[in-house]
């Protein structure tokens, strides 16, 4: 019974460690291991970023994309409506860059379409490039992914590709002043004039996106807003398994009827994507590791959502909103909010129902967001994410204590009665039937459960796995130090220091537990966490730290444990003879 309890445990860290990896291989830009889907579309090499800009403009719209032989100014169509010729941009007109700063964003804007082409996140470093700033939106010759708004139904008015002229002065958040306004104005000269008011606050990462439309003909209008969040399909992964980890990237969709859901770039090509259509509440964002775009309107009101390909490896994710009638010489105003930053839980949560689930925890939300909260309200007093995650794991030790004590308990006595064990296996060792009576004959007479040492790894495992969720997941963790070498919790150990520890505290744990009667699993009991130890060396920083103060933790309570029983502490060591 002693050998089926052994193998079962086994068994169940070894499954959990081999999905461990394969998903750590599918979240660095890898083919899974053991169900590989089919690699994802890389976006052409394009020849500098005016090709880019033609590619963005020729796909920019939530609907049909021109052919390659249509003729300039072709229409294209948007969400909600078809765009008439009127509507098309002027391929001649030009076209203008405003780049503005705030303390957390350096953005750039094209005045064609008032469209964010660019947004530098300045307080968040490249973790490829240390020299460099993270880059969320960008138009560029190797990627695209841009913030675009329009109006729609009728045909006529000014949309994400019409010329508009920037109207203020301001192009920095000077120091003492807590907003930035920028207002672009269109004006199609049809009698309707379009003005995007953003405005960036200090220390935000929301920008509040004010359209100001105005009715200058002489009958009512009824148009459509649309805001669209468009960006190529290519993942970047890391070939490098020393590089910190990527995770899911595609589009999101949140409504209160059917809450979150995630879209991927390969479920709209198969036009597979599944999420509601139409709600009277919701948003529309984009995800990717540590960071996320989303159109916000939290207003109630009705709205549709949709999702596309546009040809040439972009993707189009849109909501769109019906503005009301606008009397002629009326003016109207619809706010609504561009959220473009790191994917900060207490933040996400306080701007809109369920902006917070961008943050992918995986299948193990239910667990990984009460360790989260924790690990966070330790961090608010220690200060150090790496003394935060060695704090929870005394946290977690002492709700499992008395759990943990009846199993190192019931080992102790397996230890105890280990040589009258072993002394009949090796009598009975012909008559094993015989032998398996006798077994739970001891069993029964020294009250010991065979079966007793299973629980506290069976309930570590899912806390261990939602933990790496925690850790793989949490913008704070990345770049977070720990001490000496340890710079960032969210990559591994660069000198392979912490891995090393880990081993070794495995290995002493393994030592002190009784050795099973069977030589080949005695064996096996030495080599499986050899083997499984490879894995602790790409994993990041922060999950083997966790597991080493487990670890740790363990054989001190083991040993404490079993000298109180009269079971001194020994170590068996392996025969591999």
């Amino acid at each position: 019974m002693n050998d089926i309890r052994r193998s079962i445990l086994w068994v169940i860290f070894g499954f959990s460690l081999v999905l461990l990896w394969d998903r750590w291989q599918i979240h660095n830009g890898k083919p899974a291991t053991f169900f590989p889907a089919p690699a994802a579309v890389t976006a052409p090499a394009e020849t500098g970023p005016d090709a880019a800009t033609a590619q963005a403009s020729a796909g920019q719209a939530a609907g049909t994309v021109p052919s390659a032989s249509a003729p300039a100014g072709a229409p294209v169509a948007l969400p909600g409506a078809a765009v008439a010729a009127s509507s098309a941009p002027d391929a001649n007109a030009a076209s203008e860059l405003v780049e503005v700063t705030t303390d957390v964003y350096k953005a750039t804007f094209d005045t064609r379409g008032a469209t964010l082409v660019r947004l530098e996140l300045l307080k968040y470093v490249d973790q490829d490039d240390h020299s460099r700033n993270v880059v969320l939106f960008d138009r560029s010759a190797q990627h695209t992914y841009v913030a675009q708004s329009g109006l729609s139904a009728p045909a006529g008015l000014p949309t994400h590709l019409t010329p508009f002229r920037f109207a203020s002065q301001q192009r920095a958040l000077p120091d003492g002043q807590e907003s930035l306004e920028l207002r672009f104005v269109a004006d199609t000269g049809n009698g309707v004039t379009l003005t995007k008011v953003f405005t960036l606050n200090r220390g935000s990462y929301v920008i509040n996106v004010g359209h100001e439309i105005t009715n200058g003909t002489q009958a009512a209008i009824n148009p459509s807003l649309y805001m669209q969040l468009m960006r190529d399909g290519t993942i970047k992964g890391n070939t490098n398994m020393l590089a910190g980890p990527t995770s899911f990237t595609g589009m999101a969709f949140y409504t209160d009827n059917s809450k979150f859901k995630k879209v991927d770039f390969s479920a709209i090509d198969k036009n597979k994507a599944e999420f509601d259509k139409t709600g009277n509440d919701g948003w529309v964002g984009m995800v990717q590791h540590y960071f996320a775009s989303a159109w916000l309107q939290t207003q109630a009101g009705p709205r549709s959502f949709d999702a596309r390909a546009l040809g040439n490896n972009l993707y189009g994710a849109s909501m769109t909103l019906p503005v009301g009638e606008i009397a002629p010489g009326a003016t109207t105003t619809v706010t609504t909010q561009l959220f473009a930053g790191p994917q900060e839980e207490k933040r996400l949560e306080a701007l809109a129902p369920g902006l917070e689930l961008v943050k992918d925890y995986g299948i193990f939300t239910i667990i990984a967001k009460p360790l989260y909260w924790l690990l966070d309200k330790l961090h608010g007093v220690l200060g150090n994410w790496g003394w935060s995650i060695v704090a929870l794991v005394f946290l977690l030790k002492l709700a499992f204590y008395w759990l943990n004590a009846k199993a190192y308990s019931s080992m102790a006595k397996m230890k105890a009665i280990n040589p009258k064990i072993m002394e009949m296996r090796e009598r009975l060792k012909d008559k094993p039937q015989q032998m398996q009576q006798e077994m739970m004959r001891i069993y029964r007479e020294e009250k010991v459960n065979p079966m007793g040492g299973c629980f506290p790894i069976l309930i570590q495992i899912p806390v261990f796995i939602a933990l790496y969720w925690v850790l793989l997941s949490s913008v704070e963790m990345r770049n977070a130090p720990w001490i000496l070498w340890i710079k960032d919790l969210s990559t591994p150990d660069p000198y392979f220091i912490l891995p090393v520890v880990m081993t070794l505290s495995t290995l002493l744990q393994t030592a002190l537990n009784p050795a099973p009667p069977d030589p080949m699993q005695a064996k096996l009991m030495w080599l499986m966490p050899l083997v499984f130890s490879v894995m602790f060396f790409f994993f990041p920083a922060g999950l083997v730290l966790y597991w080493i103060t487990n670890n740790l933790l363990s054989i001190a309570q083991q040993w404490v444990i079993n000298t109180r029983m009269g079971v001194p502490p020994q170590f068996n060591l392996p025969k591999f003879n």
